[in-house]
């Protein structure tokens, strides 16, 4: 096995085995999880053990917690010895050990988990709370010292992970205060080894990329005091906690004095996205993001989440275009209004000639209520719908910190039919880091782009 230069910070992480969980929290590109997949390497090849990793999200081991301990193994000259097979996906050691990877969105896969004496929860901010006790449950074994190591960027103090490892002031219930851990990096209270890490802690990181996290305080303070700075706290101007308690009739009434009332909603939920978003159009065509930013939720005009970044043809490492008018495009719209008063039904019809002569015709019908300007909607419909439903993805693209969905990014690429030279809406973005590597994978809309 060669020898592996370790990041110092890290030096008694990786052999300290004392307590029963160990909860590491950190910035991007600290080296986190770099370090505990190298600690499980280590452990499982002196003692035979079965451990088992753990994502929110089933189809997101392979690019992040196999690939990493792949990687590793390949570094230290292992992959001889070490086995890492696809399916099932699994990382054997000639001792015995083995890695088995599950996920949470699949919970009737643990049942037939057993004798796991060390679970990893990469990413446990993402895991439910009732998961992380479930995996409590699951960890068992006749014999061994059982360990729990959870590791995460910090999110909101409202999150779980917050709550069961630090403070809880509903419930008055202190184990640590997180300003401590700050200033001290690592602490231990009874059978939790806690540790927190940033970029400055990663010795192979670029100057660059610490640069660009430390720009992130000039356009979103929120972002750089997870990403730069490793800490929690309470995120932006909150939305959703601001709601007041109506009886039905007052929301009603107050609805129906809307005098352009919101056409359509589409919300993303991610558990491996930067960003959760909900996109709002009106009848005046502006739209609005509502997005979870790291456990609160803000609401911008898309207008003022828009980049000075290029996605491009030497940008992403590959693009997947699709193009189609068999859902999401309509060339006809008519909506059904009854009126009660009159007794008669109102009808408005928003069609093109043109894309009926071409395709056919695609109709879209909708019963409205009462206050909604039926012939406003009907035409704002059409110019959403009159078009092909494209898609695009790109995958691997260089990565950006401050992208997340709801963004607008620059786009200028070729795609068979159409040339895109505009503005796409980020959709959603996954981000990966790998030491110095940062790349997202990005699903865009806008323009004449349909999700």
């Amino acid at each position: 096995m060669h020898i592996k230069e370790v990041n110092p910070h890290f030096d008694d992480f990786l052999f300290d085995w004392e307590q029963k969980f160990q909860f590491l929290v950190g910035g991007y590109g600290s080296s986190k999880s770099y370090h505990v997949a190298l600690k499980l390497i280590l452990k499982l090849l002196s003692e035979k053990q079965t451990a088992l990793v753990v994502r929110e999200v089933y189809d997101t081991r392979r690019d992040s917690t196999f690939s990493l301990l792949e990687e590793i193994i390949n570094e230290l000259v292992l992959d001889h010895k070490i086995r890492c097979v696809s399916s099932p996906m699994q990382i054997r050691f000639p001792n015995g050990s083995k890695i088995i990877f599950k996920a949470m969105d699949k919970p009737q896969k643990l049942k037939s988990i057993h004798n796991v004496s060390l679970i990893w929860l990469e990413e446990c901010s993402e895991i439910k709370y009732e998961g992380f006790k479930e995996l409590l449950g699951r960890l068992r074994h006749p014999s061994l010292r059982l360990h729990m190591i959870l590791s995460t960027n910090p999110v909101g103090e409202d999150n779980w992970t917050f709550l069961h490892f630090f403070k809880d002031d509903r419930n008055k219930r202190l184990v640590l205060d997180d300003q401590d851990l700050y200033a001290k990096r690592t602490v231990i209270v009874k059978e939790t080894f806690y540790h927190h890490s940033t970029a400055d802690d990663n010795l192979f990181l670029p100057a660059r990329y610490i640069e660009q996290l430390e720009e992130m305080k000039e356009y979103d303070p929120d972002l750089h005091r997870i990403a730069r700075e490793g800490r929690f706290g309470v995120n932006g101007k909150r939305v959703l906690p601001q709601f007041e308690e109506w009886s039905h009739e007052a929301v009603m009434n107050a609805v129906k004095s809307i005098r352009k009332p919101i056409e359509r909603v589409g919300m993303d939920f991610g558990f491996e996205d930067s960003y959760n978003a909900v996109v709002r159009m009106q009848n005046t065509r502006k739209m609005y993001v509502l997005y979870d930013d790291f456990g609160a939720i803000a609401l911008q005009n898309i207008e003022s989440m828009r980049l000075n970044l290029l996605v491009d043809a030497e940008s992403g490492e590959s693009f997947d275009y699709t193009s189609s008018i068999d859902s999401s495009t309509y060339n006809k719209i008519k909506l059904s209004y009854e009126n009660k008063k009159s007794g008669k039904r109102e009808i408005y019809i928003a069609q093109d000639s043109r894309t009926i002569n071409e395709w056919g015709v695609l109709q879209f019908f909708e019963t409205i209520q009462e206050g909604v300007n039926g012939k406003a909607k009907a035409d704002a419909l059409l110019s959403l719908y009159n078009q092909k439903s494209r898609k695009l993805s790109v995958k691997r693209a260089f990565g950006a910190p401050r992208v997340r969905a709801g963004s607008s990014l620059g786009v200028g690429l070729y795609l068979g039919d159409i040339t895109v030279a505009n503005y796409m809406v980020v959709e959603t973005a996954k981000h990966t880091f790998n030491e110095s590597d940062h790349y997202m994978d990005l699903r865009l809309i806008g323009g004449e782009f349909i999700a």
